[in-house]
């Protein structure tokens, strides 16, 4: 994923406001490409997706959506192929399986004419899509390391648990060290866990093992969080800290409801960014406002008095 520099979020929301002023002649069909359901995340991601593509034809009778799923990127490259082959589509919406094996294929799809909109994992090169996208990497880290800051008072020993090694990984690193840079706040260890239930309990029981005290872990994404608390349960160390993920996984955000001590706040990284994706691309047909350029999603700190609203019990995630 590429890093990024620019955010056209007020271009992109003045988009989604404007008004139609003329009768659409043509009807338009988007191709949505997205990961098949292989860990909770995208299980989110496909459901907010078919969840969209019910809510935007039904608002829009001029505009199909077909989605397609994949299990690897040789896959995903097949069905973009087949997108413009046999659905003749108008639109792609694409979350990149891997960024690298999908460049060349997304590039093939916009040189035969079609609007392109990227989410969450960004092209090895820059400039193919119209549209990017994405949640905010870096502002996850900086508020959750805002928030543990504050909540141990500039000072204590915590552990963190980190997503697999990619930019995005890196980002999210990058802003919790910004985060809780001049304060007192001691980092014991910091280990991969691949955004993994079982590997994050793994690691967390490694962590338990060697550390008499710890003040609170990081978990960076709520599959990590489920199995660092399964192994904090497990050695009885509730009482001494608690635990920050990342994503808005359901279970997590009803635990934030529900006043769970161990877990008390959640920071939003939301699958749901794939159903803002395809809003956006409908209003390039349906607006008479240019939609181009990035649009970044917040990160916004999920507490018991706010989680309600981002609560999704029907979802897989």
């Amino acid at each position: 994923m590429r890093t990024i520099k620019t955010t056209f979020a007020a271009l992109a929301t003045a988009a989604v406001m404007a008004t139609p002023t003329v009768a659409i002649a043509a009807d338009y069909t988007i191709g949505v490409s997205i990961p098949a359901a292989t860990h909770g995340w995208t299980g989110g991601v496909n459901f907010h997706a078919e969840q969209a593509k019910q809510r935007l034809e039904a608002a829009h009778p001029n505009i199909a959506i077909t989605i397609s799923t994949a299990s690897n990127p040789g896959e995903q490259a097949n069905d973009l192929e087949d997108l413009v082959s046999q659905r003749n589509i108008d639109a792609l919406v694409v979350l990149p399986f891997e960024s690298g094996p999908l460049t060349d294929p997304v590039r093939r799809v916009k040189d035969a004419g079609v609007f392109v909109t990227v989410v969450d994992r960004g092209l090895e090169q820059e400039g193919i899509e119209d549209l990017y996208v994405a949640g905010n990497n870096h502002e996850l880290g900086r508020v959750s390391g805002e928030y543990i800051r504050d909540r141990l008072d500039d000072q204590g020993d915590i552990v963190v648990l980190r997503g697999i090694p990619t930019v995005i990984d890196d980002e999210r690193v990058q802003g919790f060290q910004e985060a809780i840079e001049g304060s007192e706040i001691n980092i014991l260890d910091m280990q991969h866990a691949n955004w993994n239930r079982d590997d994050g309990f793994e690691v967390m029981q490694d962590f338990l093992a060697r550390f008499d005290r710890i003040d609170a872990v990081w978990a960076q994404d709520d599959d990590i969080a489920l199995g660092v608390i399964e192994a904090v349960r497990q050695a009885n160390r509730e009482d001494e800290l608690f635990i920050v993920g990342g994503a808005g996984m359901k279970d997590i955000i009803k635990r934030v409801m529900e006043g769970d001590e161990l877990v008390p706040v959640d920071v939003l990284y939301p699958p749901a960014m794939i159903a803002t994706a395809m809003d956006l691309t409908v209003q390039h047909f349906t607006s008479n406002g240019p939609v181009t350029g990035q649009y970044i999603l917040g990160s916004p700190l999920i507490t018991q008095e706010n989680a309600e609203q981002y609560y999704f019990p029907d979802s897989p995630f």
